[in-house]
């Protein structure tokens, strides 16, 4: 059983990273339940703006792809901003969005029988909108959505601090993040068990 998890945080590397601090706990769960696991900061990749699987000279999306495609599980992970996901996230949406037409030896398309979940961090709310924006996103191109397949943190309302500096509910995100482990491993299992036909 194989893993991705696809930091979409602004900041590159080395910068600390919110958003990965709370997807970790979830690769932690994923590791313990026997997942190999790798987590990718987008933003060290030079990412084309565009649609297609490989946007030419430069493009930082096939190295990327070459992962999702060998992975039973995607975990997008993503802060919030303005109330919706990071720009970087989006443009992983659409770079998925190129896999449209492309099929496995069976004619499924390609993303059949890979489950995803979802990490979404923010000093605002709007977590929930993010994880259905990116949910109905993969949905259409193929990927299984496990039931409480997400967790989140904020702060709540109004301005305050960031994830790694606060303390407020992060028990109750990192217990969630549990859940999000073992329920897209489940229905990972049952997808290699019986998986969706052509």
């Amino acid at each position: 059983m194989k893993a991705l998890v696809l930091n979409c945080t602004l900041k590159p590397s080395p910068l600390p990273s919110n958003t990965e601090a709370l997807a970790t706990e979830v690769v932690h769960a994923l590791e313990k339940l026997g997942a190999k696991t790798k987590m990718i900061r987008v933003a060290d990749y030079d990412v084309k703006t565009g649609s297609k699987s490989d946007m030419g000279e430069g493009d930082g999306w096939p190295a990327i792809l070459k992962e999702l495609l060998a992975a039973d599980i995607l975990i997008m992970a993503t802060p919030t901003w303005m109330g919706t996901l990071s720009s970087i996230a989006m443009r992983v949406m659409e770079r998925i969005n190129g896999l449209y037409p492309v099929k496995d030896e069976e004619g499924r398309p390609v993303t059949y029988n890979k489950v995803a979940g979802f990490v979404v961090t923010g000093e605002e709310d709007g977590a929930r909108h993010v994880v259905t924006e990116i949910a109905g996103g993969l949905m259409d191109v193929g990927f299984t959505i496990a039931p409480q397949s997400y967790t989140y943190w904020n702060n709540g309302p109004g301005p305050g601090k960031a994830y790694l500096d606060s303390d407020f509910r992060k028990d109750w995100s990192k217990q969630t993040g549990k859940l999000v482990a073992a329920n897209v491993v489940a229905v990972a299992k049952a997808l290699k068990k019986t998986p969706i036909p052509a």
